[in-house]
């Protein structure tokens, strides 16, 4: 018999996240027995849930709290197409027995692309350079650009991101150090990093990228010392959480080091205020927390949900499941 399932999901996300074939191949698969929910549906008539064993979920998942786990008795299994699990997840539900799998993997393919084109550009003075050419209308080279050959690439913390980042690093002719105090010499010699000292990384690297998840511990972790400690010409990327960096300090070296390039994906808060010298800075690439699945990559985040679920009926163990123990590690 197949399983009672449900997509319940933010709403406009159902044709964003799972395409047409990834929906039909799901459908031949497991019961779907209402039609896609989005929180607000259930918020309103919850007894949709009352015979789902399955739900299909990304962005907008809401919270499963006492009520609405009173009002599923049947859920077993939750394919998140997106990536943290901490806004939903309960200890109600852990305590319930759901389980729970993720498309992080799926989502931190895109944020390690566009940091490694960003290392690219950085490397080439990209951006340096075509504000002077729009600016004098003229081609005059950047009267220092290092390039990636013998590039010494940084990194803060190695989570999924980070080692995603150091793996494609690997085809490049750089030395890569990393900071992360829970990665193994072992661990950083099979990703081909060397673990330095936070402030050692921010000396030494022509490029520095944070992969720092935003927690209490780690908010701020990133000060106006380290970055003015950035060798010149010196790029900092941060594609993780505008709250590891203390901003205002960051925003005071910046405008005293203008050899030193920010390449900001994130802020805090998002977006910046109206007021905020990150708009005005010509040393800021600033970008709307684009490095994500977008477009057609959110598909992606679909696809790897229907591989969960083959896996998952054939009694296959998940590649991405988010247990308990890794959620407290997460968090």
């Amino acid at each position: 018999m197949k399983p009672s399932a449900i997509f319940l999901l933010g709403e406009d996300l159902l044709e964003r996240i799972y395409a047409p074939e990834d929906r039909a191949h799901l459908e031949e698969r497991v019961c779907i027995v209402a039609p896609p929910q989005t929180p607000r549906m259930v918020a309103r008539d919850p007894s949709v849930l009352s015979d789902v064993s399955v739900v299909f979920s990304s962005w907008g998942m809401p919270r499963l709290d006492e009520a609405l786990l009173n009002a599923a008795p049947r859920l077993a299994m939750i394919f998140y197409g997106a990536g943290s699990v901490r806004g939903f997840m309960t200890e109600a539900a852990w305590r319930r027995g759901v389980r729970v799998t993720s498309a992080y993997a799926a989502n931190g393919i895109p944020v390690a692309e566009y940091t490694v084109a960003s290392m690219v550009f950085a490397l080439k003075r990209a951006w340096d350079q075509a504000r002077h050419t729009r600016e004098r209308r003229a081609f005059a080279r950047h009267p220092d650009v290092p390039g990636f050959y013998e590039a010494t690439i940084g990194l803060v913390s190695l989570g999924m991101i980070g080692r995603t980042v150091a793996e494609r690093l690997k085809a490049f002719d750089a030395r890569v150090l990393a900071h992360d105090p829970f990665l193994t010499e072992t661990e950083a010699a099979a990703l081909g990093v060397r673990l330095v000292a936070l402030d050692e990384l921010f000396r030494t690297a022509d490029v520095v990228s944070l992969h720092t998840p935003s927690l209490p511990e780690t908010q701020g972790m990133i000060g106006g010392a380290l970055i003015a400690s950035m060798k010149p010409g010196a790029t900092l990327i941060n594609t993780a959480r505008g709250a590891v960096i203390r901003e205002a300090e960051m925003i005071a070296v910046l405008r005293k080091r203008p050899d030193i390039f920010a390449v900001l994906d994130v802020t805090h808060p998002e977006p910046p205020p109206l007021d905020s010298p990150l708009y005005d800075l010509p040393n800021v690439f600033l970008t709307p927390h684009i490095a994500g699945s977008v477009g057609r990559e959110c598909r992606r985040l679909g696809r790897y949900m229907v591989e969960e679920l083959d896996r998952w009926l054939t009694g296959e163990p998940l590649r991405w499941e988010i247990t308990r123990e890794h959620a407290a590690r997460m968090a």
